[in-house]
């Protein structure tokens, strides 16, 4: 009974527990962006104590305006300048370009990036794992191999921001019914917290087999 009535608790708090400690994480990141401001202009320094969170709605404002300016004439011609001027230095050039490639990419709404879950076979044959496509139409691959390939990104469990690249025949992978957000779920839990879809089979095989 004793065990019982402790878990129970567990799974109440825990998740809570865990939850508040990202937030917090996440919140001290984004504060550090008020250093931006000159210390005069700072909240601590101009309240006199520290306030957790705006760092949050400076950042958000930060990129509004920020969006708003580079929309406009005037803003497209000073970006236009910038990357001019960072394209000329050797490793800032390579680092922001590519940086800027992949979130236009993710960010399009014509991209495929991210769109997809697929079933793959890997590290072997037999073994399958789920994976994300990331792009198409790399052609010189697909000339050399004589086969069409896309570009997949297999994520590692626990920390799915960590991960492999691949190159996949199409025809060897299966696209899956199934949002990313279940995916990440079921990657992040370690395949504990299965999709609504394969949760129900899971119930209804359990009940037949009763």
């Amino acid at each position: 009974m004793l065990k019982r009535y402790f878990i129970a608790g567990l799974l109440v708090l825990l998740p809570i527990w865990v939850t508040l400690l990202i937030i917090k994480f996440v919140v001290a990141i984004v504060d550090q962006s008020l250093s931006l401001l000159p210390r005069d202009y700072q909240p601590d320094f101009v309240l006199g104590f520290h306030l957790p969170g705006l760092g949050i709605i400076f950042g958000i404002a930060l990129v509004f305006f920020t969006g708003m300016l580079v929309t406009n004439f005037i803003g497209t011609w000073f970006l236009t300048l910038w990357e001019s001027l960072l394209s000329r230095i050797p490793l800032v050039r390579s680092i922001y370009m590519a940086v800027k490639q992949v979130l236009s990419t993710l960010f399009s709404p014509e991209g495929q990036s991210f769109r997809k879950v697929l079933l793959i076979e890997y590290p072997r044959k037999d073994v399958w794992t789920l994976a994300f496509q990331t792009g198409t139409g790399f052609q010189r691959p697909n000339d050399q191999t004589g086969e069409e390939l896309i570009t997949v990104f297999v994520p590692t469990t626990p920390n799915p921001t960590a991960g492999f690249l691949l190159l996949v025949p199409k025809q060897q992978v299966v696209e899956l019914k199934m949002t990313i957000d279940q995916a990440l779920k079921y990657i992040i839990s370690l395949g504990v917290v299965l999709p609504p879809s394969m949760a129900e089979q899971k119930s209804r095989l359990s009940k037949e087999s009763i």
